[in-house]
C-alpha cells in the first residue's frame, strides 16, 4: 500500500487549499478513504471520508461546511479542498484507510502516507 500526499502550503485566515493523494497497492475503487491530521502534541483527528458509490461522504464537526472531500477512481486519488481556513487548521493532513478508534478514544488507522503540512497564519 502507498498513499502520497501533496498540496499543503502556508495560507492567511480565509484562504484556500486542495490536497491530494495519489494511492496504489490496493482496490482504491472499492475502499473507504479518510483524510486525518494531527497538531503538534495532538493524536490524530478525523477530518473526512468518502465512501463508495452514491453514498454521502462525512465530515468532522470542526470542517463541516467548509472542506470538500472527493475521489476520481480513475486517477487512484483522493482530494479534499479546504475553504475558509482557519488557524486551528494548522496541521499535517494524511490520507489514509482503515481507521478505527481505539478502548482509549484514540483514532488509529492501517495505512498513512507521509503527510503533508497546512499552516494557516497571518
Amino acid at each position: 500500500v502507498q498513499l502520497v500526499e501533496s498540496g499543503g502550503g502556508s495560507v492567511q485566515p480565509g484562504g484556500s487549499l486542495r490536497l491530494s493523494c495519489v494511492a496504489s497497492g490496493f482496490p482504491f475503487s472499492t475502499d473507504v478513504m479518510n483524510w486525518v491530521r494531527q497538531a503538534p502534541g495532538n493524536g490524530l483527528e478525523w477530518v473526512a471520508s468518502i465512501l463508495t458509490r452514491d453514498q454521502p461522504s462525512n465530515y468532522g464537526p470542526s470542517v463541516k461546511g467548509r472542506f470538500t472531500i472527493s475521489r476520481d477512481n480513475a486517477k487512484n486519488t483522493l482530494y479534499l479542498q479546504m475553504n475558509s481556513l482557519k488557524p486551528e487548521d494548522t496541521a499535517m493532513y494524511y490520507c489514509a484507510r482503515e481507521c478505527t478508534y481505539g478502548s482509549d478514544y484514540r483514532l488509529s488507522c492501517t495505512n498513512r502516507g507521509q503527510g503533508t503540512q497546512v499552516t494557516v497564519s497571518s
